[in-house]
């Protein structure tokens, strides 16, 4: 109810809803790119939608489409570990956007790489963890 506190802010704030919290959010059933970047530069928020080829926004009207990621990672807990390694890429000096697009990727790659190893099935966001870990490994050995 107090949407308005996201225009306050001097830097944006990232938002990693789903679609039914976006609904709630928003009151937009089932969001378009274009009602999802008019939301982000109305709110002045970074704005990473969650699901079948996550979405972000930007403040200024650009929007990203990731395209790594499977249906497996629909578990609670997910989007936690997603929330985790954006603020984790913040704190390392990403600004707010780029941490949301570098995180949306690496995110779907662990969980790609979790289902590769375990299934869609039976993959977890703790398993998603484990694979990060040997991804940025590989990624700063420029194994890639």
């Amino acid at each position: 109810g107090h949407k308005d506190i996201l225009r306050r802010t001097a830097k944006p704030i990232i938002l990693t809803p789903h679609a039914g919290e976006f609904a709630r959010l928003s009151g937009i059933q089932t969001a378009t790119d274009d009602e999802l970047a008019q939301f982000a530069q109305e709110m002045r928020c970074v704005l990473l939608y969650k699901g079948h080829r996550t979405r972000i926004a930007a403040p200024d009207g650009r929007l990203f489409r990731n395209h790594s990621g499977n249906p497996g990672m629909a578990k609670g807990g997910s989007g936690d570990v997603l929330a985790g390694m954006i603020v984790s890429l913040c704190g390392q000096g990403l600004s707010a956007m780029d941490a949301a697009c570098a995180g949306a990727w690496l995110h779907g790659c662990a969980g790609d790489c979790a289902a590769n190893d375990r299934s869609e099935y039976g993959m977890t966001p703790s398993d998603m963890l484990e694979e990060l870990s040997c991804l940025l490994k590989r990624y700063n050995s420029r194994e890639w």
